[in-house]
């Protein structure tokens, strides 16, 4: 493991102009850990995103080819980090050391993937119509298109996936693949494995050629306004809170160039169990679906904080076990002191709420989180009360009871935009209920049967996005390689010359990609 000096990264080097200090934190302890980090001056910030600008024009012009073997770079640089890294995060985060090393490999994972979405190039989704110079009443020129890179890139960390949603995190690794040079705002949770992945992506820059300034990452409080207020930052890459979210969307909105802003903010997940579900297996879908929510100490986006189903004996059957389950799940340490208290006061606001009822779960109190189940009225969903729209991070969820189908439906048309929503049914109940499927579309971006949204697989049909407060942008996935499409933008050329086109877009193919040609898909040369 290499020294940790606490210094921030500009244009392929170190810098430590300022005079503020921040330190990183044992998560358990809350003991501070031995480095010092320089926050970023206004200066350095200023460089920082300089040094992005400066080296986009070069980087973009690079071959698919030679990105991908960036990324490929830091995927090996990533997997080679040893037992001391892991013990870092753990020490950082509270995390264990299996979850951190899966969490590895899932992060070099998702730098092979995008170096194989540059290697088949449909990224570039090159179309092309030809001339036709004899149509009537007026020729048709030759234009033809392709997606280059918006430019650099800010990017902001998450505290609960301290390498996947972080510095090489999927951000990162969809802004770099797109040819968008990336300055990283380090997460104050973890700055220390911030720094370690920092390096691992510039020794992997170096190894490959990358331009200087390709990857730049500052530290601090209060800098990240100054990053995305700056004019050479095109885009912005965030996940965390609602409030934080909103603020930089408000901020890249009133910019004199607007730019966009893709946000994961907030869900709540709803799961919804169907009425032979629970004749056939309701004690076991109550022990699967506790275990989701205590997973990670319930820090995941995808937790399932809300319950709802049919009123009946059954329903209040599970409702018992579920409680039953959850007390006898232990408490569990939070990623850091400001998660704590932030799930102390959601627990709060839902336990003094006068129509919802506490069921199950020890009082909050000391240094870590107790899982807890609550029992709301469903005219609180119905009526848009606040304290079942907006999210309580961490291991708590909240059971409904609707009477009947029509104020199930009515339920679901209540909530806000969400990550995911989960059926739990039988074929026959997937059968009955089948309206619920185009409710929830309008809803969501990933629909799940007979599964629990804590798991985002990393692939080409995910999407871990969804309609506002989940997402700012609904269009967009920050998991899986239709990532890429956010920091992409077409450009169109009509009647250029052969010899001046972008290899994508040249008569002869020479990339052999897939390409729209005159309404046909096809790899062939024109």
């Amino acid at each position: 493991m290499t020294q940790i000096l606490g210094h921030n990264y500009i244009g392929g080097q170190r810098s430590a102009q300022g005079s503020v200090i921040v330190n990183s934190v044992d998560a358990t302890t809350g003991q501070a850990l031995p480095y010092d980090f320089y926050q970023a001056t206004a200066q350095e910030v200023d460089r920082a995103a300089c040094a992005a600008a400066a080296a986009y024009p070069a980087y973009k012009a690079l071959s698919a080819e030679r990105r991908a073997a960036f990324l490929d770079a830091i995927a090996d640089e990533l997997d080679a980090l040893d037992d001391q890294f892991v013990a870092l995060v753990c020490r950082e985060t509270a995390l264990p050391a299996a979850r951190i090393a899966g969490e590895r490999g899932r992060t070099s994972g998702q730098m092979r993937l995008f170096a194989t979405v540059l290697r088949r190039g449909d990224f570039y989704a090159a179309r092309i119509d030809q001339a036709q110079p004899e149509r009537t009443p007026l020729p048709r020129p030759d234009v033809r298109q392709y997606r280059i890179g918006l430019g650099p890139v800010a990017v902001f960390g998450a505290s609960n996936f301290p390498l996947a949603f972080s510095t090489a995190g999927g951000d990162t690794a969809s802004a770099l693949a797109a040819g968008c040079p990336v300055v990283f705002k380090a997460h104050s949770g973890h700055m220390a494995t911030a720094e370690q992945v920092a390096d691992a992506i510039l020794r992997a820059a170096e190894r490959t050629g990358m331009p200087q300034g390709v990857f730049n990452m500052i530290y601090g409080a209060g800098v990240g306004e100054a990053l995305v207020k700056h004019p050479s930052i095109q885009a912005v890459g965030f996940t965390g809170s609602l409030k934080g979210g909103r603020a930089l969307c408000d901020m890249a909105a009133a910019r004199p160039q607007p730019i966009p802003v893709f946000a994961e903010m907030s869900s709540i997940n709803p799961v919804i169990i169907l009425p032979q579900a629970l004749q056939v297996r309701g004690a076991t879908v109550a022990r699967e679906l506790a275990a989701s929510v205590v997973q990670g100490c319930g820090q995941f986006c995808t937790n399932p904080g809300l319950v709802i189903g049919l009123r009946s004996p059954a329903f209040t059957a599970f409702i018992e076990q579920l409680a039953g389950q959850i007390n006898e799940q232990p408490a569990q340490t939070m990623l850091n002191a400001g998660t704590l208290r932030s799930y102390a006061k959601g627990v709060s606001q839902l336990a003094e709420h006068a129509l919802v009822e506490h069921l199950a779960g020890l009082a909050q109190h000391g240094a870590q989180a107790q899982p807890q189940v609550f029992r709301a009225d469903v005219r609180l969903l119905l009526e848009g009360d606040p304290v079942l729209q907006e999210e309580v991070f961490g291991p708590t969820t909240v059971v409904i009871e609707v009477q009947d189908a029509a104020q199930l439906d009515a339920a679901i048309q209540s909530l806000h935009g969400q990550l995911t929503a989960t059926l739990i049914g039988e074929p026959e109940d997937l059968q009955q209920f089948g309206g619920l499927t185009p409710l929830l579309e309008q809803k969501v971006g990933r629909i799940l049967i007979n599964g629990y949204p804590t798991g985002v697989e990393v692939c080409d049909a995910m999407v871990h996005g969804g309609p506002y407060p989940a997402t700012s942008d609904a269009r967009g996935t920050s998991v899986g390689t239709l990532a890429i499409d956010r920091f992409l933008r077409p450009v169109c050329f009509q009647n250029y010359p052969d010899s001046l086109l972008p290899e994508p877009l040249k008569n002869a193919n020479p990339l052999g990609i897939q390409r729209l040609v005159d309404g046909q898909t096809t790899r062939n040369p024109l």
